[in-house]
């Protein structure tokens, strides 16, 4: 069973982030906070379910929150500053939305980068470990996937609808035979060797 909190008596916010390893489309980030003693049996780290939950729990979640929102930054932004700090931006984002204020953020991973004077604590796998940041994963997930099946549709070849921009065999193959997209991630290795791309 996850945890419901990490502090006793402070607002938490978890906040979680997907898709920082993908070749195309933003990186994702969701801030959750939820009530001090919630519980869900079915509510776990978004990657151990199935769509099917991940789209139930996601009503749940938007519906029982105190507070949620998400936030994308894209594959330019990514390209820009790094993924790692779009990452972070994403949360930031994410965290700027909130209805309610948090007086501490628990992060899943090992590294944030802190958010105005607010206290956090990084948790590896903290999906899998507490409520609100599971919460924070389903959010995210959910709404990247929605988000890459609906650029699947403008950009057939990939297999975004199932890879969601993930490094597949049958996304390469795309890249390879089509070349690339404004959703593409050029600062990321995109193919095993970069020259592919340019040649006839």
């Amino acid at each position: 069973m996850l945890l419901s909190s990490f502090t006793p008596n402070l607002i938490e916010a978890g906040c979680d982030e997907v898709g920082r390893g993908c070749l195309a489309g933003p990186v994702v980030a969701a801030a959750v906070i939820l009530p001090k003693d919630y519980q869900h049996e079915l509510l776990n780290d978004s990657k151990q379910l199935s769509k099917e939950e991940r789209n139930l729990l996601q009503e749940q979640i938007k519906r029982e929150a105190l507070a949620w929102a998400v936030a994308e930054v894209d594959a330019g932004k990514i390209d820009d500053i790094n993924i790692l700090n779009a990452s972070f931006l994403a949360m930031h984002l994410a965290l700027d939305q909130l209805a309610v204020k948090p007086e501490f953020l628990l992060i899943d991973g090992n590294r944030f980068k802190p958010y105005q004077e607010i206290k956090h604590e990084c948790i590896i796998r903290g999906d899998a470990h507490y409520l609100s940041i599971a919460a924070a994963s389903v959010l995210a997930k959910t709404y990247r996937d929605e988000l890459m099946e609906k650029l699947a549709l403008q950009y057939p070849g990939y297999g975004w609808n199932t890879n969601v921009g993930y490094p597949t065999v049958e996304h390469r193959d795309g890249i390879r035979n089509l070349g690339i997209t404004p959703f593409h991630r050029k600062s990321f290795t995109l193919l095993p060797s970069q020259l592919e791309l340019f040649e006839d």
